[in-house]
């Protein structure tokens, strides 16, 4: 069986209210299976689509992303195509690649980091076990067929895990993106820091969040080239992308919150 993940069109690091209330150190929660884990990250977060079904065999796997430059064109072209339907625009080959290796990369990273966040767990998923549609960009993955890794994982093992399962990915998109590896994996620490801190709000405490997201990303770090690096803005925890995701170039009157083209006072008007 394999669970089906998609990340929906968000802005990432929008704020957003607290959907749960009661929440619970995940520290202190009982060691639960890695479907279990999945099943109630699914029913919370609504960036996620899941169900449960076989696996079809044409879809691509991130593996195939490294080895196959028809896959990764496959890839990049379905981006390009929902961008044209959800927007009217046809993009830039470079945007519709850095659009499709943002969605990978921060659905790929809550793969791993949401059930650190709850159980202090970090699987072992290979590149082959992870499955893209290129039609939808919805994500899979069997679980069963995961090794549950160690428990009681402390931040540096999920930073590694998900630094090894990206960095074939990354070097994929490299040409088809135009950015270097600083850039690439600037990127790929956002999409870590975000998804931890996306954890945080739909677990109804956004400080655990970011104090979380600080840890696994404390700067000093290679290859991720700086910190999460937190901050206060009008009582609210925000931080600047370093890299870029480059929906600004979808939306150019709607770049991310966290997107060093968003001024201060932008994200003061729109968190309030």
């Amino acid at each position: 069986m394999v669970w089906f993940f998609r990340a929906r069109p968000t802005l990432i690091g929008t704020p957003m209210p607290n959907t749960s209330r009661g929440f619970t150190d995940p520290s202190s929660t009982c060691v639960r299976p890695l479907t279990e884990l999945y099943h109630q990250l699914t029913r919370r977060c609504e960036a996620w689509c899941a169900e449960v079904t076989s696996g079809p065999a044409e879809w691509i796997t991130a593996s195939d992303l490294a080895a196959r430059p028809e896959a990764l064109a496959a890839v990049i072209d379905g981006e390009s195509a929902r961008i044209l339907a959800d927007h009217g625009l046809r993009p830039r080959h470079d945007v519709a690649a850095s659009r499709a290796l943002h969605h990978y990369l921060w659905t790929a990273s809550l793969l791993f980091s949401g059930p650190w966040y709850l159980d202090r767990r970090v699987p072992d998923i290979a590149p082959d076990q992870v499955r893209v549609d290129p039609v939808s960009g919805t994500l899979a993955l069997a679980p069963d067929d995961c090794r549950e890794g160690r428990r009681a994982a402390p931040p540096a093992e999920l930073r590694t895990a998900v630094a090894e399962h990206v960095a074939p990915v990354l070097r994929a998109f490299a040409p088809q993106v135009r950015r270097g590896p600083r850039a690439l994996w600037g990127m790929a620490g956002d999409d870590l820091v975000s998804g931890i801190w996306y954890l945080g709000r739909v677990f109804g405490d956004e400080r655990h969040g970011v104090r979380e997201a600080g840890a696994v990303l404390p700067g000093g770090t290679p290859p991720f080239p700086g910190a999460a690096a937190f901050r206060e803005l009008s009582g609210q925890p925000i931080r600047t992308r370093l890299g870029c995701c480059m929906y600004y170039a979808v939306r150019p009157d709607e770049a991310c919150l966290t997107c060093p083209r968003t001024s201060d006072a932008e994200r003061v008007r729109r968190m309030a």
